[in-house]
């Protein structure tokens, strides 16, 4: 982590400008001066030793001392290691919704304006708990992982919006769902989900998930954002949306359901209108949950990073001082400073003092040689330094990633995968991001999200063996658990799909029972493997099965799609009864 212990000291910088400003009219006088002497080609030769680029590069060495004092002054620092320090407090996961009924205008300035101002206020009550955010309207996913860092959590509050999610809708219980596993491992801590929405449910069971979620001994609290009586849903171009049969949509807040999911949860339902009776309810709420010393990553030390730009200003003003605004009649046949070298000479000299700051390669190097020796938490550090000095570095993500999933952080892990997968070229790292997305999946038993990392990881690496028989593993017990009628992390979405192409797959359900039958010989080395996800599977299922099975999934999924496309042609595809 950078930062400058004091950046007042930054604003000196502005001086730079009024002094370029300054050079450029006295070097204007002083020729208008050598003018009225006589022909400036005469006063040339007259004067031979007289350098008409020497005084302008003084001036440049002048001008980036300058800065690098500023610099100093400002104290650049890098965070040198973080602690885990015991802080009382509570983990809250906030759920967002961002469907488009949530642009409405009955409270001001919108809903989701509102809400947003009603979370950023939360945050500036916390002091010791952990925050985590979570957006969602026909689909849910994860915003922030619970964490201390409270200055991120309003950054990524300030970029949420409708267009970040394409399925619109409401589905409260897939962001209950995933809430509930976004916690930590802690004990004893109070747990609460607080559900910012307009109450339009329209996909239903949330709250037999509010039950599930109680009992897993976490609250829910229900804010309610709107009117009763309803408002029109603004369609972003000046009118209002209309539904199937041209009349305008008004959203209208279900108080009723926001009730019934805050008692099915064990929590507490909080109106949202334009005063700060809702802040202060929800206040009162969270005070009463049990708090205890909860263990937050900090950076509790930070190093002077000072020392080079002090030294870099020292080399400046020497070089500067021994360079004359003459020519040294001992040094005429040696032209340092003709046009065609100035420039040279200088990008040079600035090129060596560049190399005295330490490189995100460097940062990566230091950071592989503390992972294997096991010690995670200052690897990441060091790998958190790399990604500050370069964000798209590939090997810098996915290295803090791995870092992270050491210490049992698979929701900040998995984001670092996922950035990894949008910034990765090579195909081996890229299939290992995935690969290692698919373990965090499934040890959360969210194995359709799993089955989908893990067939990307093999289309990147097709040759290797542990991510093929996971991604079979995977197969077997996403069927099973659909069988058992479980379900969780987009499987409902599926069953959708399913229900609805489910006369047109004959062929493919045939398809299905023979998998099933090759599965079932499988079986019994599938339960000895379930323990151990990363084990090989050279002694339990053989590579030419394994295959059989793989390929038989991806043309049951190419199957899929076919007739996916056919239904969209015939006007029948899936969506959202309502858009909103």
């Amino acid at each position: 982590m950078f930062r400058f212990e004091s950046p007042i000291f930054l604003y000196l910088l502005l001086i730079i400008p009024v002094l370029m400003v300054f050079r450029y009219l006295s070097s204007r006088r002083r020729t208008k001066r050598i003018r009225k002497f006589g022909d400036p080609q005469l006063m040339k030769q007259l004067m031979p030793d007289v350098s008409k680029f020497r005084p302008l590069v003084k001036f440049i060495l002048l001008l980036c001392a300058f800065v690098s004092l500023v610099i100093v002054l400002a104290r650049p620092q890098f965070g040198s290691k973080i602690t885990n320090e015991k802080r009382t407090g509570i983990e809250a996961i906030i759920c967002l919704d961002v469907s488009n009924s949530m642009m409405a205008e009955d409270v001001t300035p919108s809903r989701l304006s509102r809400s947003k101002m009603l979370v950023e206020n939360l945050v500036d009550h916390f002091t010791n708990d952990k925050i985590g955010l979570i957006v969602f309207a026909g689909d849910a996913f994860i915003q922030l992982p619970i964490t201390s860092d409270y200055v991120s959590a309003k950054m990524f509050l300030q970029n949420i919006s409708p267009s970040m999610i394409n399925n619109q809708g409401t589905n409260i219980a897939e962001a209950l769902n995933i809430a509930s596993q976004s916690f930590t491992k802690d004990e004893g801590v109070g747990k609460a989900i607080i559900v910012i929405t307009d109450g339009e449910d329209h996909e239903g069971k949330a709250v037999e998930m509010a039950e599930e979620v109680r009992k897993k001994g976490m609250r829910v609290y229900m804010l309610g954002v709107g009117s009763p009586s309803g408002s029109p849903v603004p369609d972003g171009n000046g009118g209002y949306m209309k539904d199937r049969l041209g009349e305008t949509v008004v959203s209208a807040l279900n108080e009723d359901m926001c009730k019934q999911i805050a008692s099915a949860g064990n929590g507490a339902y909080i109106h949202v209108d334009n005063s700060n009776t809702a802040q202060k309810q929800l206040d009162g709420e969270l005070d009463k949950l049990s708090k205890k010393e909860i263990n937050t990553t900090v950076y509790s030390e930070f190093d002077e990073q000072f020392q080079a730009f002090a030294i870099i200003a020292l080399i400046l003003l020497v070089l500067e001082i021994c360079i004359y605004d003459r020519k040294n009649p001992m040094l005429r046949n040696i032209s340092l400073f003709k046009r065609k070298k100035t420039v040279s000479v200088f990008i040079l000299l600035m090129t060596t003092m560049s190399m005295q700051a330490q490189t995100d390669r460097q940062f990566i190097t230091q950071g592989n040689r503390l992972f294997r020796q096991g010690k995670y938490a200052e690897a990441e550090v060091l790998y958190r330094k790399a990604v500050e000095k370069n964000p798209k570095n590939p090997q810098a993500v996915y290295n803090l990633g791995n870092a992270l999933l050491a210490q049992k952080k698979d929701s900040a892990a998995l984001v670092q995968y996922q950035q990894t997968s949008k910034i990765e070229k090579n195909k081996t790292r890229l299939a290992k991001s995935f690969h290692n997305m698919g373990v965090i999946f499934q040890t959360r038993q969210m194995y359709q999200e799993a089955v989908s990392a893990y067939a990307e990881a093999l289309r990147n690496n097709p040759n290797d063996d542990e991510t093929r028989y996971n991604y079979v593993l995977c197969k077997h017990q996403l069927k099973n658990q659909q069988k058992n009628g479980g379900g969780g992390g987009g499987q409902d979405k599926n069953k959708d799909k399913n229900k609805q192409d489910k006369d047109k797959n004959k062929q493919d359900q045939n398809k299905d029972k023979q998998d099933q039958n090759k599965d079932q010989q499988d079986k019994n080395n599938d339960k000895q493997n379930q323990k151990d996800q990363q084990q090989t599977p050279q002694n339990q299922m053989s590579k030419e099965n394994a295959e059989q099975l793989l390929q038989a999934a991806e043309q049951q999924e190419k199957n899929t799609q076919r007739k996916l496309k056919e239904a969209q042609r015939s006007g029948s595809k899936r969506q959202y009864e309502k858009n909103w």
